[in-house]
């Protein structure tokens, strides 16, 4: 049977975007792809193929754009962006906070190796967010910068639920042994544990299975976040795959997320606190990645051990 998924070239003028929220721990980010081939029904960039006046549905999934040229463009702009000395600074750049950047056409388009290897060459920290062990194959590039993490999707080890919620996914199994395999090549890795999924990953037990897989594998740190449906569209294909698979929970669902694209306050405080009562009994620290950026942070980005790192050149 034919493959149902294309893929279809874009030019890209540039490929740092500035991060405006002042929440995240990140000033600018890098989507090598349009689309996730990974298709997880919760996924909250499904949206963002409605700016491009397409279907947010199965299409998300399997019409896949690529930035064929993403390595020229980043460097030609990195380069400008170093001759003018101005503009927003460079601290942090996060790949893969749209798509995932290791997504299968990785494999054979290259065109996050090709923005690593980038900034490798400025020494610009990153921190990259996959799902894939196909981050594996660039642990040689990783290992080239002075600062660089890496961030492990992992909400549940239950097979049943990751099925059902992320099919075409690597399973939770290969996800802990990429974490290991980061972890004894001196990468810093933390899970996240995102989202969590209410009457289905958010029980004690379900929450300690990830912290306890994850602090055997070497992450240094977990972090979760309740399930966020920012849109109408990402919460009608929730709510369709919901439906399918667990008809009991539309109801409770839908009183849940009534008010918006969040669940009530409180649930979300109790999750949390069932969450830091695991890290703190597992050695792991407790750490809110969402912090502003002008308040003092909970813990470090990197370890304690590290020294600050020296950009190459910084845009003020």
């Amino acid at each position: 049977m034919a493959s149902r998924t294309t893929y279809t070239p874009m030019k890209a003028k540039t490929l740092l975007n500035p991060v405006k929220v002042p929440s995240m721990p990140f000033d600018w980010s890098i989507n090598p792809y349009r689309g996730r081939q990974h298709g997880c029904s919760f996924c909250y960039a499904r949206s963002t193929h409605a700016f491009l006046g397409m279907e947010t549905d199965d299409t998300f999934q399997h019409q896949i754009m690529y930035k064929e040229n993403a390595k020229m463009a980043l460097q030609k702009q990195l380069e400008a962006m170093k001759s003018r000395r101005r503009g927003k600074p460079v601290h942090q750049v996060a790949i893969g906070t749209a798509t995932d950047p290791y997504q299968p056409i990785e494999a054979k388009a290259g065109l996050t190796r090709d923005c690593l290897e980038v900034l490798a060459e400025h020494q610009l920290p990153v921190s990259i967010t996959t799902r894939s062990p196909l981050i594996l194959r660039d642990i040689p590039l990783l290992k080239r910068f002075k600062q660089c993490s890496v961030n492990i999707s992992l909400n549940t080890l239950d097979q049943v639920v990751w099925r059902r919620f992320e099919p075409s996914t690597p399973s939770p199994a290969k996800r802990l042994e990429a974490i290991k395999e980061l972890s004894a090549e001196g990468i810093d890795v933390t899970v996240f544990m995102a989202p969590i999924l209410p009457m289905l990953t958010d029980s004690a037990s379900g929450m300690e299975a990830v912290v306890a897989g994850a602090a055997e594998a070497g992450a240094r740190r977990v972090m979760g976040s309740v399930l966020r449906l920012n849109t109408n569209a990402v919460k009608s294909w929730y709510f369709q795959t919901l439906g399918t698979h667990y008809p009991h929970l539309t109801a409770s669902y839908a009183g849940m997320y009534a008010g918006g694209a969040y669940a009530p306050e409180e649930y979300r405080t109790q999750v949390r606190e069932r969450l830091h009562g695991l890290l703190k009994a597992y050695g792991l620290p407790v750490y809110d990645p969402y912090r502003p950026r002008t308040e003092a942070p909970q813990a470090p980005i990197v370890a304690p051990e590290e020294q600050p790192v020296q950009l190459a050149f910084s845009f003020e």
